[in-house]
């Protein structure tokens, strides 16, 4: 949604406000929850309708689809199949669409003629798409890797990257867009540094 938004702020300008209004931005919040939450309940409904059996402790962070897949007794194969068309549809659809909405502001930013106005644009854009390059990335590499090729650690590593530290980190990389918040940050490193 949010790359939409740039989408239409950096390449139509003229007609954000037209473009965007409070009606889209409710039907674009409102399409993501209800695309969401019938799958995230489905796979609920699938992972609670598996037999369980031996340890019932989850050797991970939180109750994540995979490790508790790995403590079903039973064959998990139309499960783990589910998690895989979940992450592409989930995670790879809306990466593709992001890659292509940024790729075009990309397009019109390299067009500008102000090199201001391209510094903007890029300030504008910069932190979003750090923050989806960094969420997508880890999420990929937790959803899509075959199941051979995980390990616990890596997959525990990954999932609290992508779970806390991206989210805590959001608040930062957008502040950083803030000139008194960057001056801070400068004068803060040069008294660590000297």
């Amino acid at each position: 949604m949010m790359a939409y938004d740039r989408y239409v702020a950096i390449c139509s300008p003229l007609q954000y406000p037209v473009v965007m209004t409070d009606k889209v931005c409710i039907q674009l919040v409102a399409a993501s929850w209800v695309s969401g939450i019938p799958v995230e309940v489905g796979k609920t409904y699938q992972i609670f309708s598996l037999p369980f059996c031996g340890s019932n402790k989850i050797n991970h962070f939180f109750c994540d689809i995979p490790p508790l897949l790995n403590l079903a007794c039973g064959d998990t194969f139309v499960n783990e199949m589910a998690v895989y068309v979940v992450a592409v549809l989930f995670v790879m659809v809306p990466f593709i669409l992001n890659s292509a909405s940024y790729g075009k502001i990309i397009s019109n930013i390299l067009k500008m003629s102000s090199a201001r106005g391209r510094a903007k644009a890029f300030s504008t854009c910069s932190s979003h798409l750090t923050v989806v390059v960094l969420f997508y990335g880890t999420a990929s590499i937790t959803y899509l890797q075959p199941k051979s090729n995980q390990s616990d650690g890596t997959g525990k590593l990954l999932s609290l990257f992508y779970t806390i530290l991206i989210p805590a980190l959001n608040p930062i990389i957008y502040t950083l867009r803030n000139k008194d918040i960057t001056m801070a940050l400068k004068r803060l490193l040069t008294k660590l540094l000297t």
